[in-house]
């Protein structure tokens, strides 16, 4: 018996009947022989780990587009905490917790550069349009590896399909991302947008406060027992109607006090003329783009959807330097005098 035979035995004798077993597993598009040590959900979280749209999130916007400090969250501090908070409820539950790592750590690939402002630019511009977690599918599916893709199984891609507040994940396992995706980025948005004078705890109405807690700590502390005690020994996740409701008002507070707040978002005007002129020009001069991206028009890709790809994968500072090449004069340079 191989280690990852034992490890699959053993999820069955432990986790819940509830979970998704890693051997119950619907497989990847493409056959492979099983690895002898991990299952099948271990191995795509790998995968994802060390693929490049992963590392690049580092360098990607959360809220705050270029913010002057190292604290303030990037779109890769955002997809750690989803997982953490992931991983949390899942071992409370007996749930797989290797399938909700894997779809937390994959669930936002597919942002853009300056965050939601870039998403909204592209989908405006493209015929087909363009969706961040459609386009984490996408990478994963199509263009990390040079067009090979990573192969991922069938459960971790609809959890990074379904992550988003308007579609359903059909395991518990995604559904538990879903949730922790929501209560990452409004827990870490208010402490960002505190750090930035954006606002104080004290704007946040004292009923939500009351309810849910005063700090990130207990907001988090309440809000994760909430959902594990609720979801304890039932084929769902959820969390009760007191607390869910008061998650949404708070969400509802963070739109308009910080996710349309002219002063946070006053950057988004410029960064959304800056890809819109990189898109344009993309379209013009295809013959700058990468061939492992171009070579899809040859498999019937549109230019639109080819170009939204190239750009999508960049990071911020890479999408300004483009800026810089193609649209600010540079300095003349000739040897001698």
């Amino acid at each position: 018996m191989t280690i990852r035979e034992k490890m699959e035995k053993m999820e069955k004798e432990i986790l819940s009947p509830f979970a998704t077993l890693s051997i119950s597993s619907k497989g990847r598009e493409k056959e492979e022989d099983p690895c002898d040590i991990r299952p099948v959900f271990q191995r795509d979280r790998d995968r994802i780990l060390h693929c490049k749209a992963f590392r690049r999130l580092k360098n990607k916007t959360q809220v705050f587009l270029t913010p002057k400090g190292d604290h303030y969250r990037t779109r890769m501090s955002h997809t750690l905490e989803v997982s953490q908070n992931a991983r949390t409820i899942a071992k409370a539950l007996r749930l797989n917790e290797d399938l909700v790592e894997a779809i937390a750590l994959g669930h936002d690939l597919g942002h853009t550069p300056f965050g939601h402002a870039g998403e909204f630019l592209l989908n405006s511009l493209c015929k087909e349009g363009f969706r961040h977690n459609e386009q984490s599918v996408r990478i994963v599916e199509k263009l990390e590896k040079n067009g090979k893709g990573l192969n991922l199984t069938w459960e971790v891609r609809d959890g990074i399909l379904n992550h988003q507040t308007k579609t359903m994940p059909h395991t518990l396992e995604g559904k538990i991302v879903r949730f922790s995706d929501k209560i990452a980025y409004i827990n870490h948005d208010i402490d960002d947008a505190i750090r930035a004078h954006i606002m104080v705890k004290e704007d946040i109405p004292k009923e939500l406060r009351k309810t849910l807690g005063d700090t990130t700590k207990e907001r988090l502390d309440r809000l994760i027992h909430n959902i594990i005690i609720h979801s304890m020994e039932r084929d769902d996740i959820c969390m009760s109607k007191e607390i869910e409701e008061a998650m949404r008002e708070l969400r509802r507070f963070m739109f308009s006090h910080v996710y349309q707040n002219p002063i946070a978002k006053g950057e988004d005007i410029k960064a959304k003329g800056l890809l819109k002129q990189l898109y344009d020009y993309y379209i013009e001069h295809m013959e700058l783009i990468p061939e492992k991206y171009t070579k899809m028009l040859e498999a019937g890709e549109t230019k639109e959807r080819i170009v939204c790809d190239y750009i999508s994968g960049m990071t911020d500072q890479y999408a300004i330097r483009k800026f810089e090449e193609y649209f600010l004069p540079q300095a003349w340079q000739v040897d001698g005098y």
